[in-house]
């Protein structure tokens, strides 16, 4: 634990004066010595308190019963794994020894300051001068010295301070009720990284109760991490997929700031974080992209009536609508509201290769992030050379892929007009890996306005009790015997969101656990 003795010196600059200590002492605790001068007194008496050997270093002073009740008492509630002592050779009358006392409190914790030893003549002897004085300079009668870790004390809140994660002597540990199941373990690594420097030492007094802070690494004292999470709506969005039989996840996002509010997975969506990470076709919902590339290119307008044919034969394609419905020519905010596939696979084979993949940045879908402790993708959208290709990224097929966090984040740029970063931490950014800008004003009120009816008269009527609701339903159908996925994404006045329900063979789950996370939002 300690060094070898005093030949060679060490040189430290404090305050501005520079101080030759010795070699940290061997640790070595002896019995008084009468035959010892002050030097040596003060030498035997900072080895012992290196050596932990209360007794010894007790022994060694002018009141011993005092000095071992003091010393046993006043470091015990340190947890101390290692001392250190370090004496400065003396400058003229040796009954003074200036010296370093460096503690270890376990991993990455250090404290050292400068304390002096008074050697002065006993009957027995020279004796170290006693006082409490010598364990830390501020130390009185009756006091100890305490590790302050936050044990017990929240490591990580949500945005109204109730705790998430509890610093607890094994780690952190969810709080009772902490709910954002899959967010927790990234959580816990980003707090404990942060948290491992959080401690500090105070005095206390013979009742425990604290009378002063005498360390403090920067930041230690620092409180726990507030998340940008909502506790009602972290409750809301569990509620929601909790009540759906088959796996199903939910991702709520505040427009406005970008504050992630929800991430939510019932027990069959498992543990891997598919709210964040899982990319699967996201169906109809992506017909906020197709109508954005189309509003934007000038292929149509809101108002241009548009054939909705029950299934249209496009190439090599044919394309059916869901139960193949019929609406004939109807205005193309009537066809989205619909949910045409016809409408949509046609309008998407005569765009440009590119628009459909400048749409879906435009919305935030190709954008990447680096969020401390969390990792997410919102989805992956390329250009399409084929006509057949494009038709079926048009209406969430294909190759367009999606995650319920990419869906949420698209919903959030609709609702906001400006592109959004998604944040998890009030006091920590969100690094923009790759960026994006939000589509003209002009388009986005035309989108707002198709989400709208598609909720007052179109596929998603269920909510239509709820308030100022604007989404779109999708349904993703899925290769092989697999049931489809169902989906909604949208918003409802600064909360955007979106919802997947895999193998429901239809959205209207996902529309039902929509309409039970709108209701259970805080007015």
């Amino acid at each position: 634990m300690l060094g070898g003795a005093a030949a060679a010196v060490v040189a430290i600059v404090t305050a501005g004066v520079l101080v030759l200590y010795g070699e940290p002492s061997q640790g070595t605790a002896q019995g008084p010595r009468d035959d010892a001068d002050a030097g040596e007194v003060a030498l035997d008496f900072l080895d012992a308190f290196a050596a932990g050997d209360v007794a010894a270093a007790a022994a060694l002073t002018d009141d011993p019963a005092a000095a071992e009740a003091t010393l046993s008492r006043a470091t015990a509630r340190l947890g101390v794994t290692g001392v250190e002592t370090r004496a400065v050779p003396p400058k003229g009358d040796e009954s003074f020894r200036d010296f370093r006392v460096t503690w270890t409190l376990g991993a990455g914790r250090t404290w050292a300051y400068d304390n002096r030893v008074h050697v002065v003549r006993t009957v027995e002897g020279r004796r170290v001068d006693w006082t409490p004085a010598l364990v830390h300079p501020r130390l009185r009668d009756g006091q100890a010295l305490e590790l302050r870790t936050g044990d017990g004390a929240p490591g990580v809140v949500d945005r109204d301070g109730r705790p998430l994660l509890d610093r607890r002597a094994g780690g952190l540990e969810p709080a009772e009720k902490a709910g954002a199941r899959i967010l927790l373990p990234s959580m816990s690594r980003l707090a404990a990284e942060r948290l491992a420097a959080a401690w500090s030492v105070v005095i206390v007094d013979a009742r425990g109760a604290e009378v002063s802070t005498v360390h403090a690494p920067a930041g230690a004292e620092a409180g726990p991490l507030v998340s940008t999470l909502s506790g009602a709506t972290q409750r809301a969005a569990q509620t929601a997929v909790d009540e759906v039989d088959a796996p199903a996840s939910l991702v709520a996002i505040r427009p406005s700031t970008g504050a992630i509010l929800a991430v939510a997975q019932n027990a069959s969506a498992g543990d891997a974080p598919t709210a964040l990470t899982g990319l699967s076709a996201p169906g109809s919902t992506f017909k906020i992209a197709t109508a954005t590339a189309v509003l934007g290119s000038g292929a149509a307008g809101a108002e241009t009536v548009l054939p909705c044919p029950g299934r249209d034969r496009i190439g090599t394609r044919t394309i059916p609508n869901d139960g193949e419905f019929d609406l004939g020519a109807v205005p193309l905010h009537t066809a989205f509201a619909h949910s045409c596939n016809t409408t949509f696979a046609r309008l998407a084979a005569d765009l440009p290769p590119e628009a459909l993949a400048d749409a879906a940045t435009s919305l935030g879908l190709n954008a990447d992030f680096e969020i401390p402790g969390l990792t997410t993708e919102a989805g992956r959208v390329g250009p399409a050379a084929d006509p057949v290709q494009r038709l079926e990224d048009g209406i969430g097929q294909g190759r367009v892929q999606a995650s319920p966090f990419g869906l949420a984040l698209m919903a959030a740029t609709v609702a906001s007009g400006q592109a959004v970063t998604p944040r998890l931490w009030r006091d920590l950014d969100t690094t923009v890996v790759s960026g994006y800008e939000p589509p003209p004003a002009g388009v986005l009120a035309d989108v707002r306005g198709m989400m709208r009816e598609a909720v007052t008269g179109g596929t998603a009527t269920a909510l239509a009790g709820l308030g100022d609701v604007r989404g779109k339903t999708g349904t993703a159908q899925l290769a092989g015997p697999a049931r489809a996925h169902g989906w909604f994404a949208g918003y409802r006045g600064d909360v955007a969101f979106a919802v997947l329900v895999e193998h429901a063979g239809t959205a209207e789950p996902s529309v039902r656990a929509a309409g039970t996370f709108l209701s259970g939002l805080p007015d």
